[in-house]
C-alpha cells in the first residue's frame, strides 16, 4: 500500500484569472496560503474546476509550480492527468517528473464513451505509466460514461497503487456497492459537496470540494465533524450551506464558485470561453446568502 493520507477535505483549485484572460498567480498563491491557513488537507490541482482544458501545457506546468512552491510539503497536493487518448496519458505521465505531486487524479475517458473494458484497459495503461499513487475519477455527468462499481472494484483489486476513486455519479446504490465490497486499502472520495456527508455516513473518507475553496474552514470541520461520527454537528453545518450547493451548479461549475469568491472579494470574475460567469440573477442570490451566513461581501 502507498503511503499517502487523503481522508478529509480535498480542494479542487480555481484557476484565477486577470480581465486580460491571463492566469493571476499572485491570486493563486494568496487562494493557497488561505487553504493552508483555514484546514485543507489536501489540494488538488488542474482538474475540472481548474479549467485545465483552457490551459496551455506551458500555463499548466507554471501553475503546478505555483502551487507546490507555495505549500512546500505541507499537505498533499494531487494532480489531474487524464484525457480520452490513452497513448496521450501514458506519454505525460512518463515524460513529467512531477516534483512535489504525492498523487494523480484522472478521469475516466471522456466522449469517446469506451466500454467498460475499454475504461479497464485505460486504467491498466495508466497505473503501468507512473509510481505515483492514482485516484481514479468517475464524473458521467461530463464524461458520458459511467465506470461501473463493477469496473470501479476490477481496477482497485488488480492495480495496488490505485488507492481511491473520486465518485461523481451521484448514485448512492453504486457508491454503496464500491463501500461494501472494496479492498481495504481503497478509500472513496466524494466528487459532490451536497451529498458528501451521507457519503461519509456510509464509509467514504471525505470530498474533494468546489465550496472548499470559498469556505475551507466551515466545510473542512463538516468534514471532520462527520468522519469523528458527530452527525449532529456535521448535519448542521451541511445544511448552512445547501442553498450554495445549488447555486454552485445552476451555471455550471466553476462559474458559480468564482462568483462566490468575487464577491468575497478574493478574485476578478472572469471564466475563459467557453466557459462565462454566471448570470447576474445568479450572482445576487449568492451575495443574498453569503450575506445571511455573515459573509461580508
Amino acid at each position: 500500500m502507498i503511503d499517502i493520507d487523503l481522508k478529509g477535505m480535498g480542494v479542487a483549485l480555481i484557476t484565477p484569472f486577470k480581465e486580460n484572460e491571463s492566469i493571476d498567480f499572485d491570486t493563486l498563491g494568496k487562494l493557497v496560503d488561505y487553504q493552508l491557513q483555514n484546514g485543507t488537507d489536501y489540494l488538488v490541482v488542474l482538474g475540472t474546476t481548474a479549467e485545465t482544458p483552457t490551459l496551455t501545457e506551458d500555463e499548466k506546468d507554471k501553475v503546478i509550480d505555483c502551487v507546490v512552491t507555495k505549500v512546500r510539503g505541507r499537505i498533499p497536493v494531487v494532480l489531474g492527468v487524464g484525457g480520452n487518448c490513452t497513448r496521450s496519458v501514458v506519454e505525460k505521465l512518463k515524460q513529467s517528473r512531477f516534483e512535489g505531486v504525492d498523487a494523480i487524479l484522472s478521469v475516466v475517458p471522456y466522449y469517446n464513451k469506451p466500454s467498460q473494458e475499454g475504461i479497464f484497459r485505460h486504467y491498466e495503461a495508466v497505473v503501468q505509466a507512473t509510481s505515483l499513487p492514482v485516484v481514479l475519477y468517475n464524473v458521467p455527468g461530463r464524461t458520458g460514461v459511467n465506470m461501473t462499481a463493477e469496473t470501479t472494484l476490477r481496477v482497485a483489486r488488480e492495480f495496488k497503487n490505485v488507492i481511491a476513486v473520486k465518485e461523481a455519479s451521484g448514485n448512492f446504490t453504486q457508491i454503496d456497492d464500491i463501500i461494501k465490497n472494496k479492498p481495504a486499502d481503497f478509500n472513496v472520495i466524494s466528487g459532490d459537496d451536497a451529498i458528501t456527508f451521507p457519503l461519509i455516513t456510509l464509509g467514504a473518507i471525505g470530498v474533494i470540494s468546489v465550496i472548499g475553496n470559498a469556505f475551507p474552514r466551515e466545510f473542512s470541520r463538516m468534514v471532520r465533524l462527520a468522519l469523528a461520527g458527530d452527525y449532529a454537528g456535521a448535519r448542521t453545518i451541511h445544511h448552512s450551506f445547501t442553498e450554495l450547493f445549488d447555486l454552485l451548479c445552476v451555471d455550471g461549475n466553476p462559474a458559480g464558485v468564482k462568483s462566490m469568491l468575487n464577491a468575497m472579494g478574493y478574485i476578478e470574475n472572469k471564466l475563459r470561453l467557453p466557459l462565462v460567469s454566471t448570470r447576474i440573477t445568479t450572482f445576487e442570490k449568492i451575495r443574498n446568502v453569503l450575506r445571511q451566513l455573515h459573509i461580508r461581501c
